[in-house]
């Protein structure tokens, strides 16, 4: 255990934790939301601090990332806690446990930073859960990464505070923000969240990251209205840009959703085709078979350049992020 940030004392011995919009008043010898931060005689202390659950090596494409250092690898870090609770959620054996988890052991941030040098990766990813929670973990692991030329990505779903926001991703160079849908109501309903807060973090996370991209989860009879898709790709487009990649995700049957079906190729294909009339000039599709929505073409010319198949990239003709016809392609390689 360590002594977690972002936190202060209150009346009677109980703690306001300031990590997340949900501000939590935890109690002596209880856990805030996320059930990885707890009251422990008046300090508030992180669990998961050298504790990961997952490590593994992925392409950067899965986390997804496309912009972002094309067709290398990362080395994905994740602990247990989410401070959500989607009833969608496709990770929720860790991000929402119940009991106890079988964990990895102690692993500190040298040893996740050499474990990626030693494998040929380029960044380290935090993902799999939230990694707001584990946010002390993220910054030690960062510093160090950066010490030795190594990159760093937050995969979130965005639920963090302004007391936090800046400590965490001065320390990150590329993030991917969960933007799950437009509704208020979907957001209290399905993930216990503000929509609000998501939309004020993500716009501040644009300025301290180098390559922002947005994930939408399509969700049938959930998001996937015309209506909200031109409202997330409007958003999107006014507030972040038309060069900001946006990636379409099939939903499949998980967690609390077990009988809402999968999301159709066609499905996705039409929000594809609204985020295009909204201004987007970077849309990609996930989890559905593909033939050419997850290559990259100049916005300007059209032309190919980066092939993928399968999160590999087969082909990347960009030269210094230029493509032939001179336009400059917002990429980082």
């Amino acid at each position: 255990m360590k002594k977690a940030n972002w936190w202060k004392s209150q009346e009677n011995g109980n703690i306001k934790c300031l990590l997340c919009p949900k501000y939590c008043i935890i109690e002596e010898g209880k856990t805030g939301f996320c059930k990885v931060r707890k009251n422990i005689k008046g300090n508030l202390v992180t669990l998961v601090y050298n504790n990961p659950i997952a490590l593994h090596i992925d392409p950067i494409e899965k986390k997804p990332l496309y912009h972002f250092f094309p067709g290398s690898q990362a080395l994905s870090v994740g602990t247990v806690g989410c401070n959500l609770a989607c009833e969608f959620c496709q990770n929720a054996d860790i991000a929402q446990f119940s009991g106890d988890v079988i964990k990895m052991g102690k692993i500190t941030a040298d040893q996740i930073v050499q474990k990626a040098l030693d494998t040929g990766c380029k960044s380290i990813a935090f993902t799999y859960n939230e990694p707001t929670v584990f946010g002390e973990y993220v910054i030690d692991i960062a510093k160090k990464a950066h010490s030795v030329g190594l990159k760093t990505i937050m995969v979130s779903n965005g639920y963090i505070s302004e007391e936090a926001i800046e400590d965490i991703y001065q320390h990150i160079d590329a993030a991917n923000i969960d933007l799950k849908s437009f509704s208020s109501d979907f957001y209290n309903k399905l993930c216990k969240g503000k929509l609000d807060s998501v939309l004020a973090a993500i716009t501040k996370i644009q300025k301290l990251v180098q390559c922002l991209e947005i994930t939408t989860l399509i969700i049938p009879g959930k998001n996937d209205s015309n209506r909200e898709i031109g409202e997330i790709s409007g958003w999107i487009s006014k507030n972040l840009g038309t060069m900001v990649p946006l990636h379409l995700s099939a939903f499949h049957p998980s967690h609390k959703m077990l009988d809402v079906p999968r999301t159709t190729k066609s499905t996705i294909d039409q929000a594809r085709e609204i985020a295009h009339k909204n201004g987007l000039n970077y849309i990609y599709e996930g989890n559905v078979v593909t033939n050419t929505e997850d290559n990259t073409y100049c916005h300007n010319c059209g032309k190919l350049l980066i092939e993928r198949q399968w999160f590999s990239v087969v082909k990347n003709e960009l030269l210094e992020n230029t493509c032939l016809c001179g336009t400059q392609i917002p990429i980082v390689q």
